[in-house]
């Protein structure tokens, strides 16, 4: 099975709308950041740029099947930027989130989240097995 996980911070104490943006943020990251180009569109049926993502076989399957996603949480700084880099040292696909700090950090840029996956179930549960859910 493949699907994504959101690890969240818990410690900060976050709005639970400023949680589902920090996820949606990461969601999002691991795919746009696996590479593409915008492009203009000069098909005058469709709207003008284009966005070609290119996706992992894992990525592919997760968009086209069941799109399973689970959010847990980790409770400090050090906490999320060690399962990060698990991730990164996994060679799964993963982004961090760091939130400028406008609405809720006081101007202090703050990791937030990070998603890892969409990636096998087996490959990420190395990693994320033992969080607790948000």
């Amino acid at each position: 099975m493949i699907k994504q996980v959101i690890v969240m911070r818990h410690d900060l104490g976050m709005r639970r709308g400023k949680q589902i943006a920090q996820g949606a943020h990461a969601a999002m990251k691991v795919l746009l950041d696996s590479g593409g180009e915008v492009h203009e569109n000069y098909n005058t049926d469709l709207p003008p740029f284009c966005l070609d993502v290119f996706l992992t076989p894992d990525m592919k399957t997760w968009i086209t099947d069941s799109f399973k996603k689970v959010c847990v949480r980790v409770e400090s700084e050090e906490e999320l930027l060690n399962v990060y880099q698990q991730a990164l040292d996994a060679g799964l696909p993963c982004a961090i989130i760091k939130d400028e700090g406008k609405t809720e950090f006081h101007n202090v840029h703050t990791y937030t989240c990070c998603a890892i996956g969409p990636a096998k179930s087996v490959e990420i549960d190395k990693i994320t097995a033992e969080l607790k859910l948000l």
